[in-house]
């Protein structure tokens, strides 16, 4: 500070000297307004469509290195935001279940599904939504980033090295997206979902993601019948057979739900299928009408 106040005594003795003579061509006798403005500090924003070597739950300005697509990888940033109004509060980063984090994941499902061409969750991809450090929040920084991962199966969510964007990849005939599978049993329970072609014997086949109404983990987690029956609707709609009560002698029901954590985000994806336990299935059900899923 004292460095400072020399300095700026020196420039208005120098423009009292000035005054008392004629000043020179283009010198307006007032030095002080002649300096440029000084320059807004600029806050950091990650960029979108970049990828990254490693995975990211807190923004930090530290282990931001992006990289091309094309160079293997495992994140996708496919989308960066700005929070606004209620979400974007001054204090701490937005915590799990708070308005910033849910507004930031649906933000993030809405990109993400368009980018790739279907429900992100219809296929082996994670996502992740990764906001500012506490530091830059503090500074001012709203952003938030949709990072997306080739994840190893849909029970073990692995991050897998890749190279190449993951825009586009549910859609056609893509090779990340669940099609049919082989349920692994230990006593009542899936143990896993194995993934084989559709034209080799199977029992379980993907038929959607059911969006879950706003309730409580806790009552979503109690009414399993509901689940079960929004799960057969989607198969009634995937198979095109009548959504009556014959569905239960038609197929049953698998369906994998979000943590809690993915929850209270507002994550209300729940991945169905369809199931047969007392025949193989040889080819998809897909319309495949009454013949093809009859009544047993």
């Amino acid at each position: 500070m004292r460095r400072w106040l020399t300095a700026f005594a020196g420039g208005a003795a120098l423009a009292l000297a000035l005054a008392g003579c004629n000043a020179p061509a283009g010198l307006d006798r007032d030095l002080i307004d002649d300096w440029p403005a000084p320059v807004a500090a600029q806050q950091f924003v990650p960029a979108a469509d970049v990828c990254h070597q490693t995975t990211q739950q807190v923004g930090f300005l530290t282990g931001y290195n992006p990289t091309p697509c094309t160079e293997a990888h495992r994140v996708e940033t496919m989308h960066v935001g700005t929070l606004t109004g209620p979400a974007a509060e001054p204090g701490t980063t937005p915590l799990p279940g708070s308005a910033g984090m849910r507004a930031a994941q649906a933000a993030c499902d809405k990109q993400v599904n368009k980018a790739v061409g279907a429900d992100w969750r219809s296929g082996r991809l994670g996502l992740t939504v990764v906001l500012p450090s506490p530091q830059a929040w503090a500074g001012g920084a709203r952003w938030y980033r949709c990072d997306v991962t080739e994840i190893v199966s849909i029970d073990d969510t692995t991050v897998d090295l890749r190279t190449g964007s993951l825009r586009g990849s549910l859609s056609g005939g893509a090779p990340l997206a669940y099609r049919c599978f082989n349920p692994k049993m230990v006593k009542d329970d899936i143990d896993e979902m194995v993934p084989v072609s559709c034209t080799a014997k199977h029992h379980a086949e993907f038929v959607g993601v059911w969006q879950a109404p706003d309730v409580s983990y806790a009552e979503f987690s109690r009414t399993t019948k509901r689940t079960h029956k929004a799960c057969q609707s989607m198969i009634a709609r995937y198979a095109k057979v009548p959504d009556n009560s014959q569905l239960d002698f038609r197929a049953g029901t698998i369906y994998y739900q979000p943590y809690e954590e993915e929850w209270k985000n507002g994550n209300r994806g729940v991945q169905c299928f369809l199931w047969i336990s007392d025949r193989d299935l040889t080819r998809s059900m897909k319309n495949a009408g009454t013949k093809g899923l009859p009544v047993t």
